[in-house]
């Protein structure tokens, strides 16, 4: 009996939630969006973003007036010697989607690799590893890391988000170096997407976005546990997901988290939206690169349609992080899934990549 009053109980709850959203009336394209595609109702029940509504909203038309860094400047800090694929991946499927400009901080091992991949990505080799200073005394150090930090400094104005993380490596010097860069992008209002070692990073200096609203967090299933072990003091619960994931987000001050799975889970400590588009069996390494540039892209973009937004007052002021990560995810999954269709199991990321142009111009068509 009690399970079948708890079904019913279900059942009623569902009956109102669906009878309020009929009921409401006169609201905008956007409004419907901020229902539809962010509104999480009663008792941490979770909606299914419509994300190609999203989408359509927040892609800027193909606008023959607008001059060349308008569609957005993204950077990736990250590159080693071991690890040159992933920044290139973030970076050129930010420049697939429409960014215009795509800029690489990596170190000097990894930067001529990363530049024979494209000559559209434009590679800064300013970081440095523990073992290209081994014989330095700790002042000397202490120089080199204010010079790269300089030498950063020179660009940042000019970044509409950074990516922080793909392929960055574990060196100790490094990540001290990172840490001082997204110390200075935060007193800089820019977006950061935290993606790969950048997690592994912010796990351990949670203060490095604690309360930052402009940052992104993009775990898979073992960051996601290592972030819950951290800031939430045990392990990972699988029967109160939503909650969990709410509950992870309010404690980093209300930090937007991209929780990957077989749904994405977004949360920004207020709701939970949920993106289930099919994507592909095909789990190559990579996917997670390309999510996060995406991810920074769009995130740019909403924050554009929100500016929009208080000088028309025709777009709902909705959070821009949420926005940017609901149109990375579905748009990853979509081209997944094209690029599988074509290849199957001998898809790779680089497939992917070839089918983003193609995915977001069937949903949101330039004008």
């Amino acid at each position: 009996m009690n399970s079948g009053f708890s079904s019913l109980a279900s059942s009623a709850v569902l009956r109102r939630q669906q009878f309020l959203i009929r009921s409401l009336k006169g609201y905008s394209v956007s409004d419907k969006i901020r229902m539809e595609a962010v509104k999480c109702l009663s008792g941490g029940a979770s909606l299914e973003a419509n994300a190609e509504s999203v989408l359509r909203t927040i892609t800027p038309s193909l606008d023959p007036t607008r001059h060349k860094g308008q569609a957005g400047k993204i950077a990736v800090i990250g590159g080693c010697r071991e690890y040159t694929g992933a920044p290139y991946f973030a970076a050129i499927s930010a420049l697939k989607i429409g960014a215009d400009l795509s800029h690489v901080f990596c170190t000097e091992g990894a930067a001529t690799v990363i530049k024979s991949y494209s000559p559209e990505l434009i590679v800064h080799p300013i970081l440095e590893e523990s073992y290209n200073i081994s014989g330095v005394n700790d002042e000397g150090k202490r120089d080199i890391s204010k010079k790269i930090l300089s030498e950063f400094d020179k660009w940042m104005e000019r970044f509409d988000c950074l990516v922080v993380g793909p392929g960055l490596g574990r060196d100790p010097f490094l990540l001290e170096c990172v840490s001082k860069i997204m110390t200075r992008a935060r007193q800089s209002n820019v977006p950061i997407v935290v993606d790969g070692d950048g997690l592994f990073l912010v796990t351990n200096s949670i203060e490095l976005v604690s309360g930052y609203r402009l940052a992104v967090l993009t775990p898979n299933v073992n960051e996601y546990k290592r972030l819950v072990q951290k800031v939430l003091g045990c392990d990972v619960n699988d029967q109160n997901t939503h909650g969990e994931l709410l509950s992870l987000s309010k404690q980093i001050g209300n930090v937007t988290i991209l929780r990957k799975g077989k749904s994405d889970l977004i949360s920004d400590g207020e709701k939970v939206q949920s993106v289930s588009i099919y994507g592909s069996p095909r789990r190559c390494g990579g996917q997670g690169d390309i999510l996060s540039g995406s991810v920074a892209v769009f995130l740019f973009w909403a924050r554009q349609c929100n500016s929009a937004a208080e000088r028309e007052s025709t777009i709902s002021r909705t959070n821009p992080t949420v926005l940017g990560c609901i149109a990375g995810s579905a748009l990853l999954r979509k081209a997944a899934a094209l690029a599988f269709e074509h290849k199957k199991r001998s898809t790779l990321t680089t497939d992917i990549i070839e089918h983003l142009g193609q995915s977001l111009e069937a949903i949101s068509p330039a004008s």
